[in-house]
Order: structure tokens, then sequence, then C-alpha cells
């Protein structure tokens, strides 16, 4: 970023010209400028209307926090965003008001307040994402690519100079950003998966010990009829640790694959690993020659299910239903692998 000479400067230098040039005025005149600009830009004043969703900027950041973290407190909500105590007790009263959090003790610390979302609250939380990320992709799609990587280094480069910590948002430099692996299942992989779909579906949507029922015989009777010519299971890995897993397997009827049991670790969120892996399983299915895909998921899996859809499935039918111990809304999803990809 450049500063603007002052146009009485004894130095005669021009605008953009060195530091030592510089006057502070000037410089102050032209950091309000950008942020006015940028404010202005990505619409910080009027949010809402800007991503078309009912969040102020302070909201969604709350929502951000709180769905990119296995566990959050009331106070590390006030610490990391420098939110008044009574001003974020207000707003986390009306997101429990709208069920999208509940609020409990915090079991390392019981004078502390566990905030977890629903899963109409990750529902909200996975929407704006996909907002913002449509809209900061807007800004930078119509730039080259030499112009990109001046922007992005620009931006680097102002975070750094003025104080930015990554590590004291939760973020990671972009050098040390974790890679991503996909590979097929190992010995041990299988067991990983039921307690790991057990334990994630009991604390975010409630699920009891039928669905670790379920998934055990699912994960059991692709062992015992395992072929790998139909069948497969992927773990991803995020910088070398399980972060996820989906399968493929023969739904039954003739050309007919089904997606199963579709897991993301909550700590690897926000990496594309669903993304990555329902891929892997329709490329599979096709490369095997089967005509179609299908799976069965229910209707408060909202991140899952806009994955999905971006993979071409579209929901067919939907159920209500009474399993693992919730009130639910089963859908049958579908896609065609006929003519497709090709």
């Amino acid at each position: 970023m450049t500063t603007e000479a002052p146009s009485d400067a004894r130095s005669g230098s021009a605008p953009g010209g060195s530091a030592a040039a510089s006057d502070p005025g000037a410089d102050v005149r032209e950091l309000r400028r950008f942020n006015r600009f940028y404010t202005n830009l990505i619409g910080a004043l009027d949010y809402g209307r800007h991503l078309y969703t009912p969040f102020t900027l302070t909201e969604a950041r709350v929502l951000y926090e709180l769905a990119h973290q296995e566990r959050v407190d009331a106070a590390d909500l006030r610490a990391s965003l420098s939110l008044d105590a009574g001003y974020l007790s207000r707003l986390l009263g009306k997101f429990e008001d709208r069920e999208l959090i509940s609020r409990g003790r915090s079991a390392q610390d019981p004078r502390r307040q566990r905030i977890t979302l629903t899963g109409d609250g990750r529902e909200a939380a996975g929407l704006l994402e996909e907002r913002s990320q449509e809209a900061a992709g807007s800004l930078l799609r119509h730039l080259p690519a030499a112009d990109r990587a001046r922007l992005v280094d620009a931006m680097r480069t102002i975070r750094a100079l003025l104080g930015d910590d990554p590590a004291a948002t939760g973020e990671a430099p972009p050098a040390a950003s974790p890679t991503v692996t996909l590979r097929t299942a190992r010995p041990g992989d299988l067991g990983w998966m039921v307690e790991r779909n057990a334990a994630l579906y009991a604390a975010e949507y409630g699920f009891d010990l039928s669905y670790e029922a379920l998934v055990a015989r699912i994960v059991a009777e692709y062992a015992e009829a395992f072929d790998p010519r139909w069948d497969r299971t992927w773990v991803a890995e995020l910088a070398g640790a399980r972060a996820g897993a989906v399968m493929c397997v023969r739904d039954g009827r003739p050309g007919v694959a089904r997606l199963r049991l579709l897991l993301v670790e909550p700590s690897a969120r926000g990496h594309g690993i669903g993304r990555q892996l329902v891929d892997a399983c329709v490329d599979f299915a096709r490369d095997a020659g089967y005509e179609e895909m299908v799976l069965w998921t229910n209707s408060v899996l909202g991140a899952a299910r806009r994955i999905y859809r971006r993979a071409g499935f579209e929901l067919v039918s939907e159920t209500p239903h009474h399993s693992f111990g919730q009130d639910l809304v089963g859908q049958d999803w579908r896609l065609s692998l006929r003519g497709a990809g090709t």
C-alpha cells in the first residue's frame, strides 16, 4: 500500500514515494480513506443485506467462531471478539430464542458457560460461510492471476505491519496450512468410523445408542461382503491425522451404488474435506460402471446436503420419522452417472 505525498512536501517526492518523505497527517488520511473504501466494498455497515442474511456482522462473527471451534465458552468469545459482556449475553440470548445455540456449564470449569451450535445453528453458519466465500470470490474473480497475487501479498503485509497475530484468532499462518490427503481404508479405520460417527452425532444432534448400532451394522456388512470392484472406503487425513471418511457400497439393485457414512471431524471443517470425499465416491462409482448413486440422510444435516447438491445429487423424497431418539425428516437423494463427467 502506498501513501500520498502532501502537496507542500518539502522533499518534492511524487505520490507513492519513500516512507522517509511521508507526512503523518497524510498517512492518517490515507488509512481512513482506505478504511471507508473497504468497509463499503464488503458491506460492513449493512452486512445482512450485503449477503442476504438476517445477521449483522457481529452476529456472523460469533456464529463463525462457534462453527470453527470444538469447544467455546462465553468468556472465550468475549476475549477473542473484544465484545462487551452485556452485549454478548443479549446476542446469545437472541440466538437461544431462535434455537441456534444451546448453553450449559463447562465440563472443565463449572463457573464458565459452554456455548454449542444446534443443528439449525450449524446450517445458519454454513449458509453464512457459503455466501461469504461467494462474496469474497466475486471481488477476486475479475483480477488477473498476477494482480490477485499482488493483492493477497499486500493484505498479508497490512496485517503483519498493524500487528495481526494469527494465533490470537485461531488462524494458522499461510505457510503452515495443513495438507488434505485421501487414501483407502486400512485396518482400524472401520472401527474408527463407528466410534467417531457415534460420538459426533450424539454431541451435535443428540442421537442415542441406536445410531451407533446402525453404523456398526453398516460397517460390519461392508467388511463381510467387500468386493474391491464395487466397494470402496476413503479416509481423509489432515496434516497426517484422520479427519473424515465416506463409503461407496452396492445398493442391492443392479447398477446402483450407495454413498454411506460421510463424516468430517469438527476441527477439520472448512478445508473442503467433505467435498473431496464425495467427489472421490462419485468418481469411483462412475469408473466402476454404476449407472446411478443414491444416499439417505436427514434434513438436519445442512452442510452435508449442500455438498450433495453441489455434486449434482437431487432430492427425490422426504419422510418424517422418529429414530435415534429424535424426530427427524429422512431424505433420499439420487445422482445419475450415465453420460456424466465425460
